[in-house]
């Protein structure tokens, strides 16, 4: 990974002038270029998609907002991604988790309860054995401070250098690689000695989380949250994702096997009409 920020190319300077000068198009097409990424972000830090939506709309139209601050100084989605990052570090809307205050140790006893003796082997079994894996992998980051769920997602999860990293956490390089080593090194200890795919020796398994996770409401078996989550065009499909995780097995990669999740079309389709109703302070 980098250690620098990347600054922009010629095509998104031009295209942020454009969109500032009020050219709809452009502005259209700097909430494409950004969607997807910025409600994948979301979607690590808020567990679920309904509230990812949400939070990505706002973040995206705090974008739009503030294009005319923009100067350059690092590219346009990692600009994005500290517009983001505020934003979600100071959500008032908490998780399951994180109104619970539920540590790492206390999710993992929550695992052993209801742990089947035998895989799944109803109707559905790889789609639903999947949709675990997700939900859980989303669970477990919510059991980290904020601040440690975000170092770890920018850097373990979406691959940004330490310094630029830092630079969209607001911190200094020195505490945000404490927060980063801090959660890695709690995720880590937890993935060895619970989670199956990271540690063959370790209890639990997904196949067999199922049916306790059916019965708790955490798994819809008629419309899985995760597994068959729209994917942006090309991207990784949660098949694609999980053995890239299977040949890895390390605590990055089995958090990081998601799919390529892309933001709900309704959701774009509602920015886009705010955006054109004349209503919203574009560019202020």
């Amino acid at each position: 990974m980098t250690s620098e920020r990347l600054g922009p190319d010629a095509g998104e300077v031009e295209l942020v002038a454009r969109a500032v000068a009020g050219d709809r198009a452009a502005v259209s097409d700097v909430v494409r270029l950004l969607q997807d990424p910025i409600y994948r972000l979301a979607l690590r830090m808020v567990w679920r998609p309904a509230d990812a939506e949400d939070a990505s709309q706002e973040i995206l139209l705090r974008v739009v907002a503030h294009l005319g601050t923009w100067r350059g100084e690092a590219k346009l989605l990692t600009w994005a991604y500290r517009l983001g990052v505020n934003y979600l570090l100071n959500l008032r809307r908490r998780t399951p988790q994180e109104a619970q205050q539920l540590s790492l140790d206390e999710f993992g006893e929550g695992l052993r309860d209801g742990l089947a003796d035998a895989d799944f082997r109803g109707p559905e079994s790889e789609l639903l054995t999947h949709e675990v894996r997700l939900n859980c992998s989303q669970a477990m980051l919510q059991c980290l401070a904020r601040e440690e769920r975000v170092a770890f997602v920018l850097s373990e999860i979406f691959d940004l250098g330490s310094a630029e990293a830092a630079w969209v956490a607001g911190v200094t390089p020195a505490a945000y690689r404490k927060r980063l080593e801090r959660a890695k090194r709690r995720l880590g200890n937890f993935l060895t000695s619970t989670c199956g795919l990271a540690n063959p020796k370790a209890f639990c398994r997904c196949a067999r989380r199922v049916g306790k996770a059916v019965e708790l409401g955490r798994v819809d078996v008629r419309r899985p949250a995760f597994a068959t989550h729209p994917i942006t065009p090309g991207g990784r499909s949660a098949a694609e994702a999980e053995r890239q995780m299977i040949r890895l097995r390390d605590a990055a990669t089995v958090l990081g096997a998601h799919p390529d999740y892309a933001a709900p079309q309704a959701k774009m389709e509602a920015i886009a009409g705010i955006l054109a109703s004349g209503r919203f302070p574009m560019l202020g």
